[in-house]
């Protein structure tokens, strides 16, 4: 079934009730994603949406790479898209990025950066809308995903330091100050250099890895708009359970130590937020625990409506994992809102709306210190 996404609005105490119960035990899409969201008014409709990140958060960058071989502009990708095709998303549909843009007042998220570079007209026009850098593939670490042709998160950051330059040559360094001391930036990035990290270790132990990926972290968050501005951040989930890592053991079960990674970059990602919000006042923060949302969904798949959190929708071979998605190689399922994954690694459509509903409106334990509506009302 397609899904077109309308723009709603959550009415009435029992509404908003509904919706806060689903969030209690649902699970945002895997990986984590920098989403940047521009405020005016008061009333959380949001006018201007940025977003950095990786496959979780892409809407066609990297099909916009002539050198990459991370991509998505291929069927079956796109089958539950309005269209039915492709459009570079890693996806049946939309992502996650999509739907909370969605409920931040949004139809669909912006497009690339990349798809406006070669008309400054309509670049500056859609610089004050917002725009997408999330590149499929990419991490915290400049070297993940450097064979492959995408845009790290460090390369996309210079990218956003275009736009602030035009700008402010557009509406002067004041004006483009005061609408980044409004902005939302959600971040999508972290779970590729784990992924990445396996099986070969580079001689570092887990401690020491993590460590490399709170720094880098650390060092990219401290780019001054961000420390102005309001962050929606999410950590990474149990990648050691997508079909991909299962293939690793002869009975299909997650992989372990994969799962540990993931697992202690979110306490550690939690200590760095802190800190940074309380050396810098002006920084506003929101993390989705990406892990615990997900396994909430592995060990109780009936819970949420699923039957399959184990395989992936489309590809081949075991698991659906030993073949990409990619037509005609592959078989794609016929009952797609069953399954928690698409593919090797990335979420269903289906799962991304229910991710997206989770980050904005969960409860505490799964998006903390507040989630994403309370970070948007607040401002």
């Amino acid at each position: 079934m397609q899904c077109k996404i309308y723009r709603q609005r959550i009415q009435g105490k029992k509404q908003l009730l509904n919706l806060l119960l689903m969030a209690e035990r649902w699970v945002p899409s895997l990986s984590f994603f920098l989403v940047m969201v521009v405020l005016h008014s008061a009333d959380a409709s949001i006018p201007a949406m940025f977003i950095l990140g990786d496959s979780t958060a892409d809407v066609g960058t990297n099909s916009l790479l002539s050198f990459s071989i991370i991509r998505a502009d291929f069927p079956f990708n796109g089958i539950d898209f309005p269209s039915s095709q492709p459009t570079g998303r890693f996806s049946n549909g939309f992502n996650t990025v999509d739907f909370l843009a969605n409920l931040t007042g949004f139809q669909i998220s912006p497009p690339p950066f990349l798809s406006l570079v070669d008309s400054q007209s309509s670049m500056n026009k859609q610089f004050l809308k917002g725009v997408s850098f999330a590149s499929g593939g990419s991490g915290l670490l400049n070297t993940t995903g450097q064979s492959l042709g995408v845009i790290p998160l460090g390369k996309q950051i210079q990218q956003f330091a275009t736009v602030q330059s035009n700008l402010t040559a557009a509406i002067g360094s004041d004006e483009t100050e005061k609408l980044l001391s409004k902005s939302l930036f959600l971040i999508s990035t972290g779970g590729n250099d784990i992924l990445g990290h396996f099986p070969l270790n580079g001689g570092l132990t887990k401690e020491e890895f993590i460590k490399n990926l709170s720094d880098a972290y650390d060092n990219h968050l401290k780019a001054r708009f961000f420390l102005l501005s309001i962050l929606m951040i999410t950590g990474v989930p149990p990648i050691g359970c997508c079909p991909l890592s299962r293939l690793a053991d002869i009975n299909d079960h997650c992989h372990k130590e994969m799962n540990e990674y993931a697992r202690d970059f979110q306490t550690i990602l939690s200590a760095l937020l802190q800190k940074l919000s309380s050396e810098y006042g002006g920084m506003k923060y929101s993390l989705g625990n990406a892990y615990e949302m997900t396994m909430n969904v592995i060990d109780d798949p009936p819970a949420f409506n699923l039957k399959d959190v184990k395989s992936a929708c489309c590809g081949g071979g075991r698991l659906n994992a030993l073949l990409p998605c990619l037509k005609p190689l592959a078989t794609v399922c016929s009952n797609r809102d069953d399954y928690l994954f698409w593919d090797l690694v990335h979420p269903t459509q289906h799962v991304s709306k229910l991710a997206a509903q989770t980050l904005y409106s969960g409860p505490p334990r799964l998006v903390s210190p507040i989630n994403f509506s309370q970070l948007v009302e607040d401002n």
